[in-house]
């Protein structure tokens, strides 16, 4: 290793847990990944929109992954452990037991996923209440984020969940207290998902107007009454009980977390660009835009200043890079709707045979197979008169509304793999027009904003991050680790050892460019139109709802 043969070299664990899977990774000093295991994880969805884990299934998962990443290595190498995780609420009882979140009563399913949408009616309320929090969130509560799911709790589960309740954690908050014991917050998830304000913390009159004032009379030491700001060391670091279960030495420095999204974020936006001929080179990291996309896709922009952006979540303080105000757009649905547009079309099973002849991936498949039908024509030019409107899952932003569904228009009767392959590009470019119109909301509200950080999954598809480039006309940055969540993980506990004097520091030395993907502007007139069209489809969506509404 250059330059360390001195000093034995420094390591960090990096741990998220995913939508559908718990990864791991071993990172040095300098952002490089020596390590990687992943293990699947449980989900149930016991009816429609209703979707469940287990917090001691996720903790299992977390303790295989980590004890393959530190094999063979000097465990007193290791410095910090950093936990990133999904939105998810984990409900325990006083003494830190599983509760049931379902009807069946299993206490094994303790977890309502980010994605439930059972909440509706209670987040139609909350949202009714006008109240000054929700400004917070641009306007507009999501049923994704805590409050309508604890209300829904209270109002469906009230024996056999809520009275025996005795901590609500966000999923990463519960991953560091399993840790070390220590049950404070991390700002991010508070923040983000809790209507916490960094300055002035919980705001009674909410909670009292919602129907949740048991919080306030026990001064919300079921939902985090002790704050901290992510990358900050938990107590005495790893206990006993949990060195033993991860294969980690005690006392190793446990750092607050992160919400999946926001460690993908700090992993990618402070990465020194010089030598790339971007723009942003010369610019403050606030024209950056950190896009993660994975099951879904949250864009994440920051400022110095607060920005209120219709919706648009947040401005929140210091939710993700210390000291700066982050605003969260976001797509519910990007990974799991391109899947379901391909798994369900007549030629998938065609698909897949061919793919697996060539060892390739589904994607990689369909990539090559665009390339082979575009003749001539550059290959977003296949889509001339196919058309989608990407909210399959309602849209989060920016129009912050959970009952728009998915469009298409333009098919035919042939159902081909021409025809599978050009529906697909059609969902990626709708998608990467979803980006634009995010972006344009921001914008609109006084970002300013030059270049793309991607990371996550579908930032391994070339197709999607070309796509995003063209639609945008913005130069895509990507990661030199494609594994950039993990790497802003490794980030909070490199911050937790004290290594590094500041998120900031770390961020810039252990973030790396990787390639740079630049639009192709002659493409420019063609996305223009596509995106007037976007626009247009869920204009036409709300004018057939209101006839059908029409009495």
């Amino acid at each position: 290793m250059s330059g360390g043969e001195q000093k034995p070299e420094r390591y960090y664990v990096g741990v998220d847990v995913g939508t559908g899977s718990v990864r791991a990774a071993l990172v040095d000093q300098s952002g490089v990944l020596l390590a990687f295991a992943d293990q699947p994880i449980k989900k149930w969805e016991p009816q429609f929109n209703h979707h469940e884990q287990s917090s001691e299934d996720i903790w299992a998962a977390c303790c295989v992954v980590t004890k393959k990443v530190v094999q063979g290595i000097d465990l007193n190498q290791i410095r910090g452990l950093g936990f990133d995780a999904t939105c998810s609420l984990v409900v325990l009882d006083k003494q830190f037991h599983p509760l049931p979140v379902n009807q069946e009563g299993d206490s094994h399913r303790n977890v309502i996923m980010w994605l439930d949408h059972r909440a509706v009616s209670q987040v139609n309320r909350i949202n009714e209440t006008k109240h000054s929090v929700l400004q917070y969130v641009g306007g507009v509560m999501s049923v994704e984020m805590q409050a309508p799911k604890l209300l829904w709790l209270k109002e469906n589960l009230r024996e056999t969940c809520w009275d025996k309740a005795g901590h609500f954690f966000d999923l990463p908050d519960f991953l560091s207290w399993k840790a070390t014991g220590v049950t404070a917050r991390s700002l991010c998830s508070l923040v983000c998902k809790w209507t916490y304000s960094a300055e002035k913390g919980w705001d009674d009159s909410f909670w009292k107007m919602i129907g949740l004032e048991d919080f306030v009379a026990d001064n919300y030491s079921k939902i985090g009454n002790q704050v901290l700001p992510p990358g900050a060391s938990l107590g005495n670091g790893l206990t006993p009980e949990a060195a033993r279960d991860l294969g980690l030495l005690p006392g190793i420095a446990v750092a607050a977390s992160l919400i999946d999204a926001h460690a993908g974020g700090l992993g990618v936006i402070g990465a020194d660009v010089r030598g790339h001929g971007l723009v942003c080179e010369g610019q403050p990291v606030t024209s950056r835009l950190a896009v993660i996309c994975g099951t879904s896709s949250c864009h994440m922009g920051i400022s110095k200043d607060p920005i209120f952006v219709p919706g648009v979540w947040g401005p929140y303080f210091s939710a993700m890079v210390p000291g700066f105000w982050l605003n969260e757009g976001g797509q519910s649905v990007t990974g799991k709707l391109i899947d379901h547009m391909v798994q369900g079309h007549a030629a998938f099973p065609e698909l897949q045979v061919k793919a697996t002849a060539r060892c390739q991936s589904i994607y990689a498949y369909l990539n090559s197979h665009l390339d082979l039908i575009k003749k001539a024509q550059p290959v977003g030019f296949l889509t001339v008169d196919l058309h989608v409107w990407p909210d399959f899952h309602g849209n989060r932003s920016p129009l912050a509304d959970l009952t728009l569904k998915g469009m298409v228009t333009g098919l035919k009767l042939s159902q081909d793999l021409d025809d599978l392959a050009i529906l697909y590009l059609a969902t990626v470019q709708a998608i990467a027009l979803g980006t634009r119109f995010i972006i344009e909301a921001m914008e609109a509200a006084g970002h300013s904003i030059s270049t793309l950080f991607l990371c996550g999954g579908l930032s391994k598809n070339p197709l999607f991050v070309q796509m995003h480039a063209d639609i945008t006309g913005m130069p895509v940055v990507l990661s030199q680790e494609v594994e950039s969540v993990l790497v802003g993980a490794a980030i909070l506990g490199a911050c937790a050892s004290g290594d590094f004097a500041s998120v900031q520091e770390a961020m810039a030395k252990m973030s790396k460019v990787g390639k740079v993907v630049f639009p192709r502007l002659q493409d420019k007139k063609y996305y223009d139109k596509k995106y007037q069209v976007f626009l247009k489809l869920v204009e036409h969506q709300k004018e057939y709802l209101a006839i059908m509404n029409d009495d």
